[in-house]
């Protein structure tokens, strides 16, 4: 079958979650033989060419016309039409059209992306059961951001890491942290959105350029001992997943998402609670509080193996096809 993913970035130039979460769907997509594409729907400036990442190729932006190439094409026509975040609705206005069925990956519950997921979209991929549960659709699969510890899994290093310094990431708990433990190295990560807060005058904290995900094991996790997440929302977690796959503790908020990802693998505290947050790390500071947090990580980690997600995500989407047959 053929797959046409309509997306406005993709890795390895764009590194937000949710574009590291739908990469590994169509990867296994690749991998049971089916052709995919993914057409983007912006411009971006070190995306002038075709290109193929990790087995899946990768078409840029060139016009509002673009999909046309693929529908109007006997030999190219999509079988599904996969699309997330801004790309739904026209998706789905084209999938109508054209009689395709439409794959709706979700990443939240705003009201916007929650109203996108009608009886119109053949199929809506739920990054978490919280999020699932709230969606009153008959084709429904959960599929939590996919993370193969054999990707991530790394010697931890000696540094406190927040991945994307803005504020609703965490970025004043981070640097609050760093202001009480100065004798602590802290390591913060540009991220790939949001207005970064960089502060200049912490001698403990170093800050560093925007990391691509593929290479976030050598660059952050193989630096980090403790990771933070003070997030003000997430509705899954995949950077506390990613990091206890080497069993790098994690401190984390109590979000819906963060409950589901981190469940007993991390500590979950409100970050309203500065004092709490304090306590925690210089629990996971000591050699034995690190350690019995790291086992409890890396069990999480082992836990959450995205093998039967993707099978079951890959099944559902085939199942498409074959009732258009």
């Amino acid at each position: 079958m053929r797959v046409l993913a309509m997306l406005h970035f993709y890795p390895p130039h764009h590194n937000a979650g949710a574009e590291w979460a739908v990469h590994p769907m169509l990867r296994a997509l690749a991998q049971r033989g089916h052709t995919v594409d993914v057409l983007l729907s912006r411009d971006h400036p070190a995306i002038v060419e075709p290109y193929t990442f990790d087995g899946v190729p990768v078409h840029p932006h060139r016009g509002k016309g673009d999909p046309f190439e693929w529908l109007l094409d006997d030999e190219r026509r999509p079988d599904v039409l996969l699309a997330h975040l801004e790309n739904t609705p026209r998706a789905m206005i084209l999938g109508r059209t054209y009689g395709v069925p439409v794959v709706n990956v979700l990443h939240n519950d705003r009201d916007i992306s929650l109203a996108w997921c009608t009886p119109d979209t053949a199929l809506v991929v739920a990054n978490s059961r919280w999020l699932a549960e709230q969606l009153d659709h008959p084709n429904t699969v959960v599929v939590p951001p996919p993370v193969f510890a054999d990707e991530y899994a790394t010697t931890p290093g000696d540094a406190v890491t927040l991945v994307n310094l803005c504020e609703r990431k965490g970025a004043s708990v981070f640097y609050a942290l760093a202001e009480r433990f100065p004798n602590t190295r802290f390591l913060g990560v540009r991220g790939a959105y949001g207005e970064q807060l960089v502060r200049d005058d912490l001698p403990n904290v170093e800050i560093v350029e925007h990391v691509p995900g593929d290479q976030m094991r050598d660059q952050v996790y193989a630096r980090t001992r403790v990771l933070l997440m003070p997030s003000a929302y997430e509705s899954y977690g995949r950077c506390a997943v990613e990091a206890m796959c080497s069993g790098i503790p994690v401190i984390a908020s109590p979000t819906a998402g963060l409950r589901e990802a981190v469940d007993d693998g991390g500590a979950l505290i409100d970050p309203a609670d500065i004092d709490a947050w304090a306590r925690t790390l210089r629990r996971l500071l000591t050699p034995r509080g690190w350690s019995a947090a790291s086992k409890r990580a890396k069990a999480r980690a082992a836990r959450l193996d995205p093998a039967g997600d993707l099978d079951r995500f890959c099944a559902a989407v085939e199942a498409l096809r074959r009732g258009g047959d």
